[in-house]
């Protein structure tokens, strides 16, 4: 029994070396690939066209901000340590934009600040849209440490880096979760920020590390408080591939197409007691292509020495029981759905007021209907079942 035991430890330790060498070395020959620049080509400025750092830029939220600044005929230089993103979403916008000086990939750690200040020196940036980030709930409550250290951290790594480098522009991708669990709703940026788990801890963390250095300096900053996203790109090119071994804690649209899918024998539900009108949480689910509006508004808008902070939302609340009942419609699958005890750190109910970016921005959401945002997003998984490998 022991020599068996040991064989078949040996052959999975083979099999897990053998997937990690693979993926190393598509890492390496995607980075040195000819069609993605190197940092020398977008080491200078260039009047009239704007060099945006996308940080995180391989995973769900911020390939779909890449695509959309890259559309809007801005260079674009993503850097992600892969730990979360995607090399496939990666490789969808370079063959989108081909032109070297267009677009460009970096794997990097921002936890190295070695690494950073490299590239930071290596390339012009005009600013910086800060997205990297561990952003579960769930899984923040049981490892809390890689949150701060991931989420606060880094971004204090990233802060030097601008200031050192004298990049002054920066969007700062944050949450609702650093309001914890108000009182009174809708939440307005001036409702007190009190989070609750590890994850709003460790955001408002870095917002005030933005906010103390900015008092000190030019930069012109933009954060933005954004709720539950969902969706994906109307035209079928990116969409959200969690890793398998993350579903648990991932969004309940994921789970939702995963139990529509098959991949899991049906939806479970945590929490059924909640004090509001169904017993479920209620939530604002704000699509991802109203949400990279918002980034570019608040980049076009960005002032020097000022601060903006805005929420990002569409102002509804909707329960987990209407969400789930919209993504049965949309799947036209009739899911079967498991209720189980509250999840740690949740709170009962989160919904903007998302009138301030309304009126200092000109931002309104546009994807509202929660249908077809899940709509659109069921068909991007339907032919990704393995995500941005090969389909099903």
């Amino acid at each position: 029994m022991d020599y068996v035991e040991s064989k078949i430890k040996n052959k999975f330790s083979g099999k897990v070396l053998l997937a990690a060498s693979l993926a190393a070395l598509c890492i390496i020959a995607l980075i040195q690939s000819p069609n993605i620049s190197s940092p020398n080509e977008l080491s200078h400025r260039d009047i009239g066209i704007m060099h945006v750092l996308v940080t995180g830029g391989a995973g769900y939220i911020g390939s779909h901000a890449a695509l959309r600044l890259l559309k809007d005929s801005y260079c674009v230089t993503i850097v992600d340590n892969l730990s979360r993103g995607n090399l496939g979403a990666v490789k969808v916008l370079q063959e989108l934009f081909p032109e070297p000086w267009r677009l460009q990939f970096i794997y990097a750690d921002l936890g190295d600040a070695k690494s950073v200040n490299k590239i930071f020196a290596a390339n012009a940036f005009d600013a910086v849209m800060h997205f990297a980030a561990v952003a579960y709930v769930g899984e923040s409550t049981l490892d809390p440490l890689r949150y701060y250290n991931n989420i606060t951290s880094n971004t204090l790594v990233v802060v030097e880096a601008m200031a050192a480098h004298g990049v002054k522009t920066l969007i700062y991708s944050s949450t609702c979760a650093t309001y914890g669990e108000p009182e009174k709703m809708p939440i307005t940026e001036k409702t007190p920020q009190a989070p609750i788990n590890p994850y709003g801890k460790a955001k408002k963390m870095a917002e005030d590390i933005i906010l103390d250095f900015s008092k000190t300096s030019d930069m012109a900053v933009m954060i933005l408080r954004y709720f539950n996203v969902i969706g994906s790109d109307p035209e079928g090119r990116l969409g959200e591939a969690p890793r398998p071994e993350l579903r648990e804690h991932g969004r309940i649209s994921g789970a939702c197409f995963d139990a529509a899918l098959g991949i899991v024998p049906g939806l479970k539900i945590r929490g059924a007691d909640y004090n509001t009108a169904d017993g479920t949480c209620v939530r604002d689910y704000i699509d991802v292509n109203d949400l990279v509006d918002a980034h570019v508004k608040a980049l076009a808008h960005a002032k020097a020495r000022e601060v903006g902070i805005y929420n990002v939302g569409t102002g509804k609340g909707r329960s987990v029981k209407e969400f789930v009942e919209a993504c049965k419609k949309a799947t036209g699958v009739d899911i079967k759905v498991e209720y189980l005890s509250r999840r740690p750190g949740d709170y009962a109910q989160v919904y903007s007021d998302p009138s301030k970016i309304n009126r200092e921005l000109n931002w309104t959401a546009q994807y509202t209907d929660l249908q077809q945002s899940l709509q659109i997003a069921w068909t991007w998984q339907k032919l990704h079942r393995n995500g941005y490998g090969t389909g099903s």
